[in-house]
């Protein structure tokens, strides 16, 4: 079992390996204003998966992603030194769609605030279905009125019968 701190320590350096490499040392045309987001590896530390966004459109993701798989050799081997590991792990770069989720959520929220406003811009003009008090009140004039009755036993209660 491999301790999940050394994991999580390991695919930090792999997402800076990768970043500082893409920044440094890949000199290919087709890659694009690229940031690593993230960096996860499995518990075996043979697996890595990279998380990038690109800026601009689709053809630039397409772009920048066949860069990428074009140096992923180059990628491979650098992290795999760097990190002392008996067997490199094998990398898969995933485009994170960070942008397009963002953009999604602030449609929904702007929805919700037009519902809201909808809802408060009808509730302006309602009126109660029925009459503006529904509840039963009683006067207070007939609560005074009620009169405690005492009632008088000839016998006394539980007293002895002969």
């Amino acid at each position: 079992m491999t301790d999940p701190a050394k994991v999580r320590r390991h695919a930090e350096r792999i997402r800076e390996l990768v970043a500082s490499v893409v920044r440094s040392q890949i000199k290919d045309p087709r890659l694009g204003m690229i940031t690593i987001t993230d960096a996860r590896i499995t518990a075996d530390l043979r697996d890595a998966t990279v998380f990038y966004t690109v800026l601009g459109d689709a053809t630039a993701q397409a772009s920048t992603a066949a860069a990428l798989e074009s140096a992923k050799g180059m990628l491979r081997s650098t992290v795999g030194k760097a990190l002392g590991l008996r067997h490199s792990p094998t990398l898969t770069f995933v485009l994170d769609d960070v942008q397009d989720q963002v953009k999604h959520i602030d449609d929904l929220l702007a929805a919700a605030r037009n519902a809201d406003a909808e809802v408060q811009r009808l509730a302006a003009k309602a009126q109660y279905a029925g009459e503006p008090q529904p509840y039963r009140v009683e006067d207070e004039d007939s609560d005074a009125e009620v009169e405690d009755e005492e009632t008088e036993d000839d016998e006394p209660r539980g007293g002895d019968r002969r």
